[in-house]
């Protein structure tokens, strides 16, 4: 067998016994054994093979008359068999077959891992060029300290994306610390970052530790890090330079070790014009930035997406539905996405609730078909009351705009669709700052 196998040229080792082979095993392409040995037998070999994870084809001899060992060992884990006697012609068909299977395995598994890689990070999918690059970039900033500024608009994934950080980090067992900066109203902002002491405060019956203390060794996540006050920015540019703090009422300095991740839905850029957020702290947070895409600008993410969403929510729902038809996909290509991929959620959650069949068709997807602001398409199309100049018209609108908000202004920022920072520098220009 051996002259046999060098002569088509394999490279061939022997073992007189199992354990011999055991320790030849590792580096084998195909393992060839008889089944009864001295001491260890072939099922013994093939079942030490097996727990120890080795995926190596493995073909037995056994002698004619003996096919039910045979069987015992294709249960066991065997490729297949050589009946004794068996001709050289047949030796070589079984090992080409054998070597035929252990060539396909790999290259399944490298193109599982290849797809994996390719088309998603933990829960988030995609094999657009543009989320390949985000995937890469995730991978090779995660291990490191640096400062991360994830931009793109609301329901993208920039929650995901900054999770995703965190758990491919040295910090992944650590605090992970979401802020919603703007769920904080302005004037609880600085004592929920930073913690505050007994009677710092009317109302402060205890001393609390804030977000960035919670997050000691782990990461804090900034989210719409443009709707932080100017005041809470100084703090932060400390944080970030100095990683030091004080809590509100206590002259105590505190150092932590946390790192900082931000997200934002607007251009801070153009923040930094307008004089609502600081230079220096774009600047600390912008050091390695990650713009996401919108989902209209990655169609070709919408099927994977969708059928990644129709498994996991098949499950959650309990529904019918376990897939998606190809009408339905060209339906979900044609829609244009203002919420992105949490509109793209809540549309295949909503469909499935609804649906009655196992395959969700192209009538089960309900899309959002309100019609939505018109937005003119050349200069002419503006048009300002008589006799009022642009600025004058743009300080009704805010005015109009507070009034119905009953002077809320984060209300009044979100009726707009300015950040709250942008808002408060308008009525800055216009005198009414400190007005309610």
């Amino acid at each position: 067998m051996e002259l046999q196998l060098r002569t088509a040229g394999f490279e061939v080792e022997q073992a007189g016994n199992a354990e011999d082979g055991l320790k030849l095993a590792d580096s084998a392409d195909l393992i060839i054994t008889d089944l009864r040995l001295p001491g260890m037998d072939g099922l013994q070999l093939l079942s030490n093979l097996r727990e120890r994870g080795l995926q190596t084809p493995i073909v037995v001899m056994t002698a004619f008359g003996s096919i039910e060992t045979a069987v015992e060992a294709m249960k066991a884990g065997a490729v297949d068999f050589l009946p004794k006697p068996f001709s050289l012609d047949h030796l070589m068909a079984v090992v080409g077959k054998a070597l035929e299977l252990r060539t396909l395995r790999d290259e399944n598994r490298k193109l599982r891992e290849e797809l994996d890689h390719r088309y998603r990070f933990d829960n988030i999918i995609g094999r657009s060029p543009a989320m390949r690059e985000i995937f890469a970039t995730v991978e090779r900033v995660a291990p490191t300290r640096a400062t991360v500024l994830l931009a793109g608009e609301s329901g993208v994934g920039k929650d995901m994306i900054a999770r995703a950080i965190h758990q491919h980090s040295p910090r992944r067992d650590h605090p992970f610390v979401k802020i919603n900066c703007t769920a904080l109203p302005e004037n609880l902002m600085e004592s929920e970052l930073f913690g505050y002491e007994k009677g710092a405060f009317t109302g402060a019956n205890v001393t609390k530790p804030g977000k960035f203390e919670q997050a000691d060794t782990g990461t804090v996540f900034l989210d719409e890090i443009g709707d932080v006050p100017a005041s809470v920015q100084v703090k932060l540019l400390r944080i970030l330079q100095e990683r030091e703090f004080e809590r509100l009422g206590s002259n105590k300095t505190r150092h932590i070790d946390v790192r900082v991740l931000a997200a934002t839905n607007v251009d801070l850029r153009a923040a930094l014009e307008q004089g609502t957020f600081r230079e220096d702290l774009y600047y600390r947070l912008n050091v390695m930035p990650i713009n996401i895409p919108p989902l209209r600008e990655r169609r070709e993410d919408i099927p994977f997406l969708a059928e990644h969403l129709v498994q996991k929510l098949s499950k959650d729902l309990g529904s019918v539905a376990q897939g998606i038809s190809e009408e339905a996909i060209q339906k979900l290509l044609q829609y244009h996405w203002p919420g992105n991929v949490r509109e793209l959620e809540n549309v295949i959650e909503r469909s499935m609730v609804m649906a009655s069949q196992p395959v969700l068709s192209a009538v089960d997807i309900r899309l959002d078909t309100a019609p939505r602001a018109h937005r003119p398409t050349s200069n002419s199309e503006y048009s300002l009351p008589d006799g009022m100049t642009l600025d004058e018209y743009e300080q009704a609108v805010i005015r109009d705009a507070l009034k119905r908000a009953n002077g809320n202004k984060s209300q009044a920022a979100r009726m707009l669709g300015l950040t709250r920072n942008a808002l408060r520098y308008r009525l800055s220009q216009m005198g009414m700052e400190s007005e309610q």
